[in-house]
C-alpha cells in the first residue's frame, strides 16, 4: 500500500483522538475520556504542518482538511473514520463517491494511555496544552526493535491526548482547543446519494 506521511500521520491523530481514555494509573483525576468532542488538529510531518476541524463521537470520527487530499479518483476534503468498521471513508463530492479503504494498522497508534510497544512511563509534571490542565508524560516505546521517545500531554479532567510529540522523528499533534459537547450521528454516516467505492489504497499526497 502506497501512503504518503501525510495520510500515516492522519490516521495516528484519528485514533488516538477517538481512545484518549487514560486509566487511573495514568492519568491520576479521571478514568475515562469524553466520549464526544470536537476541536482543531494542527499536525507536523517532516517539517510540514497539516489542519483539520475533528468532530469524535464513540468509536467514529470525522476530519475537515484545511486542504483537500488527493486521492486515485479525486480530492477529498472530509474524511470520516469509523473504527467499528475498521474503514476511512473519503467523501468525493465531485464525483457522489464515497471511496472506502482499510484502516492499516501499521499506521495506528491505540489511544489509551499505553502506546504500542510501550515499555516504560514517566510522570514529568503538571503542564498546559489546548489551554487546558494536563499532565506530561514521558514514554518510551519498542515497535518491532524500533525505540522511540514520546512527550505526552494528557487533560487532567477529562484524560483526554491533547498533545502528543515525538522526539526522535520530527512528528508531532496537538489539539488547538477542544468542545466537549454532543455530536450529531450523522456527521459519521454515509451521505445519501453517494455511491461506495472500494479501493486498497488512501490518499497519495497533502495540501
Amino acid at each position: 500500500m502506497m501512503l504518503c506521511l501525510a495520510r500515516k500521520a492522519v490516521n495516528l491523530v484519528c485514533l488516538l483522538s477517538l481512545c484518549a481514555a487514560v486509566s487511573p494509573s495514568h492519568a491520576g483525576e479521571s478514568s475515562a475520556a469524553p466520549a464526544e468532542f470536537s476541536g482543531a488538529i494542527v499536525k507536523q510531518v517532516n517539517g510540514k504542518k497539516h489542519q483539520a476541524q475533528v468532530f469524535a463521537k464513540g468509536d467514529r470520527l470525522r476530519l475537515e482538511y484545511k486542504y483537500a487530499i488527493k486521492t486515485d479518483y479525486g480530492y477529498a476534503a472530509i474524511e470520516i473514520i469509523r473504527l467499528d468498521q475498521s474503514e476511512a471513508w473519503y467523501l468525493l463530492t465531485q464525483q457522489k463517491e464515497l471511496l472506502v479503504t482499510p484502516l492499516d494498522p501499521d499506521d495506528v497508534l491505540p489511544i489509551r494511555p499505553s502506546l504500542p510497544g510501550e515499555r516504560e512511563r514517566t510522570l514529568v509534571g503538571d503542564a498546559t496544552a489546548a489551554g487546558r490542565a494536563a499532565q506530561l508524560y514521558e514514554v518510551r516505546t519498542d515497535r518491532d526493535g524500533r525505540l522511540e521517545r514520546f512527550y505526552e500531554w494528557v487533560d487532567k479532567e477529562t484524560g483526554l491526548l491533547l498533545k502528543l510529540v515525538s522526539r526522535d522523528r520530527d512528528w508531532s499533534f496537538e489539539y488547538e482547543r477542544i468542545r466537549l459537547s454532543p455530536q450529531p450521528s450523522y456527521y459519521f454516516d454515509e451521505p445519501p446519494g453517494y455511491k461506495r467505492r472500494m479501493s486498497p489504497t488512501g490518499p497519495q499526497t497533502h495540501g
